[in-house]
């Protein structure tokens, strides 16, 4: 097991993960952890989290770290390294890594731990045919039936997209992308709709364009919006499918 500054039993709130803490946990090696800051602000006064509130903590910062890259595709994590890492017991991370394993995003490796999923281009341009062939009907009808003034109002999520995009974090990036799908979907009225879409973006995002990129991936939403207000069925369905990475 890997050897670590000793974080008590504690949980901090909003686990995140370290930017250099996931390559300093891959294996068993020792590293001289003295430069990392692990966040040991005061704590507040109050109850430590039930145990199914830090896994999901847990689970968050692991999906984080899937998108932003920290969790090298290939790389075999151990649950108590990473433990150590966000200062809680390995449990809850064991719990969020059979989570992730059930997404597709880690395989387990027996006596090591998970070994994260290395995606290739047909896994990539499969992800984007099911997306596109769920989503580009779906804005298509959409497109047809929702009032034109309704699009207006995820203006703002789309902006407040292109501004994250700007600065380059993709893990950010792929949160405000994900709250423009969901809130995008919802308007259909379809609730099952958007938690299908949802999963499979976030399955997407695995494979996330490099931060170069997402400034154009983000414009594509204002466009978007643009053509669906103006029932230009047309541009919606060129616009839904190169958003989901398949061209027509």
């Amino acid at each position: 097991m890997e050897q670590g500054r000793p974080h008590g039993t504690g949980v901090r709130p909003g686990i995140a993960v370290p930017a250099q803490a996931t390559s300093s946990a891959r294996g068993e090696h020792t590293h001289d952890e003295s430069e990392y800051d692990y966040g040991r602000a005061a704590r507040p006064a109050r109850r430590v989290p039930q145990r199914y509130s830090v896994r999901g903590q847990v689970l968050d910062a692991l999906r984080k770290a899937l998108v932003s890259g920290e969790l090298v595709p290939g790389e075999v994590y151990s649950g108590p390294a990473l433990g150590e890492r966000f200062g809680v017991s390995a449990t809850p991370v064991r719990e969020a890594m059979q989570q992730l394993a059930l997404e597709g995003a880690v395989e387990v490796v027996p006596n090591r731990g998970f070994r994260v999923t290395s995606r290739t281009p047909r896994d990539v341009a499969e992800l984007a045919e099911v997306r596109a062939l769920l989503e580009v009907p779906a804005l298509l009808r959409m497109a047809r039936t929702v009032p034109a003034g309704r699009w207006c109002e995820l203006r703002p999520l789309a902006e407040t997209a292109a501004v994250v995009a700007a600065g380059g974090d993709r893990a950010a990036y792929a949160e405000a992308d994900r709250a423009f799908h969901r809130a995008l979907f919802a308007l259909g009225g379809n609730q099952q709709l958007v938690l299908v879409a949802d999963e499979l973006h976030r399955r997407a995002q695995w494979a996330a364009p490099c931060a170069a990129n997402l400034v154009a991936d983000a414009a594509e939403h204002l466009a978007l919006l643009d053509a669906l207000a103006a029932r230009d069925l047309a541009a919606v369905e060129a616009l839904a499918a190169r958003h989901c990475g398949v061209c027509l």
